[in-house]
């Protein structure tokens, strides 16, 4: 039997948190399932649209997943996010696909695999209170967002944006 202790911390860390990490990992599962399923020329081919190769788009979601927490870790501590423009999250990106134009399967769903984990760990570590912190986050309009929101957008929906583009591009 838990203690009342066990009890709140369970209630305070657990079911919102573990609910967003199960969806962070069970996305993750299904871009590493679906990583693992391609050619090698599938793996080189560029998406439509976006001009990266399938696979540097997959290990750009293993890579940001610590950018994406870190985010969502300031905006639970309640620290604005300022600064922050889609031309900023554009560069990365492009720079992202020069230095990894050469990423190994296997190199992207190692990636995929630990910072998968690391992310859905430090979400399964944040309080209600945590979650629902709001504060101004430039790359929205400086429109108060909670961290929730910010995990939702980018964490946690991420792996599931790419894989259906990806689904898309190869007729699958």
């Amino acid at each position: 039997m838990m203690s009342v202790t066990e009890t709140t911390t369970l209630t305070a860390r657990g079911i919102r948190s573990a609910a967003l990490a199960d969806r962070l990992e069970e996305g993750a599962r299904a871009l590493i399932q679906l990583a693992s399923e391609l050619s090698d020329q599938e793996w080189q081919m560029p998406l439509p649209g976006d001009g990266r190769t399938i696979g540097v788009v997959i290990h750009h979601v293993a890579s940001v997943y610590p950018v994406e927490i870190q985010l969502a870790q300031s905006v639970a501590a309640g620290q604005p996010i300022v600064g922050v423009t889609m031309a900023d999250i554009h560069a990365m990106n492009a720079r992202h696909a020069t230095e990894h134009a050469t990423v190994t399967k296997a190199e992207a769903i190692a990636l995929l695999v630990s910072n998968a984990a690391a992310a859905a760990n430090a979400i399964r570590g944040l309080t209600d209170a945590q979650l629902a912190a709001a504060v101004p986050v430039s790359l929205y309009a400086n429109a108060p967002l909670t961290c929730q929101f910010v995990l939702e957008d980018h964490a946690v929906r991420h792996s599931y944006h790419h894989a259906s583009r990806i689904r898309l591009a190869l007729g699958r």
